[in-house]
């Protein structure tokens, strides 16, 4: 009776998804946010590109590129390719958020947003990071090597690149980025450095050294790639991790502290860290990365994005890998509950709320970005899981989704500190949404699909030499693999 069930609700999910493709001049070229008859559409009727990335999984998983490589292609011709000094108009390499399809006299043409008509104003910093990430998903599904070695695609891999490595005031190893400049996309406290732009950031790096052909165009970046890719990854390593003992360290820092030798390099004030609250809730064997550092902050909330793809990218080794997932399975009523699963933990309330968020109603307390629940986030719990052989927390997390999701016609996201309840505004039949599920499905049932989107742990000290550079998988064509730039 189980088995039947669950190929019922797998089969109403991909007859869901198939509504949401968009299709442009005649070909599929991708999928709507989200497919909601009860409410108004605003952007959702749009294909966003970090939303596409779960259902273009499943398009390669199931055989179907041309969807993918259309979506690639077109958004690639987004993008702005020359320099640009005027402050109104998107940067050079940036790619947009969403794109629909208008029409004029003379056709159809895409129309796309780069944060110009978006809730705040705010350009996207993750899109990029995705699109390129989709790429080597791409080749590594349907070995079209040829596509990546085109001009224009080496181009854009590299634009977008340049944009985050682009000379700034800033002199740390991560990438400097606004609030509302990813998926959550409003006001949150996340200006800086935050968890989620590095983890992608650092996948990102990590593709370049993969698809960027060794000729005389892309030295620069590949160098660039490589002299990042150590620092990042530890920095991010030794820096953003808490658990017990780490919290130890950092409860008896010293403040005001000068020189090279400084122990508490960015002046944290133990007064701005809730250690009790930490120091009760971090299990003895568990951990993860912060969700952000700077000048005398020290972000202690928990981002599941950053933290899945830290694991997914390789970013963080073994023994933090594993203790994240302990972290989660440890913690489950707080970060799983009743679906899978919280967005950030714990929720701003009260003054906080006020304050960080600009008393947002939307992410109000427990709702939203704010504490909410994301059933999209299913894939990347059960990747990551299924990554580090357990995927039992895949399993279960499956599970929990199924009792409700259909019942709940596939929400955009839930509310409350156990998820009980659908989010206040959330959009129903969300794509997603159905599209994390049945990816998290495929993933426990052949993990051989992980090579798309997984990179092996690799040490800081093996990104210099570009003999050492690894590659678990080099999808470029067989005349440069290897090759010494």
């Amino acid at each position: 009776m189980g088995d039947r069930i669950t190929r019922t609700l797998v089969e109403q999910a991909w007859d869901e998804l198939e509504k949401t493709i968009m299709y442009y001049n005649g070909r599929p070229i991708g999928t709507i946010a989200a497919r909601d008859p009860d409410t108004a559409a605003l952007n959702y009727d749009q294909c966003f590109i970090r939303d596409f990335f779960p259902s273009a999984l499943l398009f390669l998983i199931e055989g179907r590129p041309d969807i993918v490589r259309h979506f690639l292609e077109e958004t690639l011709k987004l993008q702005p390719k020359t320099g640009q000094l005027e402050c109104l108009k998107p940067s050079r390499g940036l790619l947009p958020a969403s794109f629909k399809i208008a029409t004029l006299i003379g056709g159809e043409y895409l129309k796309p947003d780069f944060g110009d008509h978006a809730i705040g104003r705010v350009a996207p910093a993750d899109a990029g990071l995705w699109w390129v990430l989709l790429l080597r998903a791409y080749v590594i599904s349907t070995q079209d090597t040829a596509l990546v070695q085109r001009s224009d695609f080496q181009e854009g891999i590299r634009l977008v690149l340049e944009l985050c490595l682009v000379t700034r005031f800033d002199m740390y190893p991560m990438v400097l980025v606004p609030d509302g400049a990813s998926m959550i996309d409003r006001r949150m406290g996340l200006y800086g450095h935050p968890l989620d732009i590095q983890s992608l950031f650092y996948a990102a790096l990590r593709t370049s050294l993969e698809l960027l052909l060794p000729i005389p165009e892309n030295q620069t970046i590949l160098q660039a790639a490589r002299n990042r890719l150590g620092p990042l990854q530890q920095h991010l390593r030794d820096n953003y991790w808490i658990d017990t003992d780490r919290l130890n360290v950092i409860y008896r820092f010293q403040v005001e502290e000068y020189g090279e030798e400084a122990l508490n390099q960015f002046n944290i004030y133990s007064d701005s860290i809730p250690f009790y609250r930490l120091a009760k809730w971090v299990p003895e064997a568990g951990g993860y990365l912060a969700g952000n550092l700077g000048p005398s902050q020290l972000d202690c909330r928990f981002f599941a994005i950053g933290n899945l793809m830290a694991i997914i990218a390789g970013l963080t080794n073994e023994h933090q890998s594993h203790w994240i997932l302990n972290l989660i399975e440890l913690r489950w009523a707080d970060l799983v509950g009743n679906m899978p699963m919280k967005l950030c933990y714990p929720a701003l309330e009260d003054r906080d709320w006020q304050i960080v968020t600009g008393a947002d109603p939307k992410n109000r307390p427990w709702s939203y970005h704010n504490g909410g629940s994301w059933p999209v986030l299913l894939w990347m719990l059960t990747a990551a899981a299924r990554k580090m052989n357990r995927a039992e927390l895949g399993h279960h997390a499956i599970a929990i989704a199924e009792r409700r999701l259909l019942q709940d016609q596939w929400p955009e996201y839930y509310d409350g500190p156990d998820a009980r309840l659908i989010g206040k505004e959330a959009r129903k039949y969300q794509t997603w949404t159905i599209a994390g599920y049945l990816l998290a499905k495929e993933f426990i049932a052949n993990p051989d699909h992980l090579k798309m989107i997984t990179f092996e742990a690799q040490e800081a000290e093996d990104w210099q030499d570009p003999a050492r550079t690894p590659g678990s998988y080099s999808p470029i064509a067989p005349e440069y693999q290897g090759s010494k730039s």
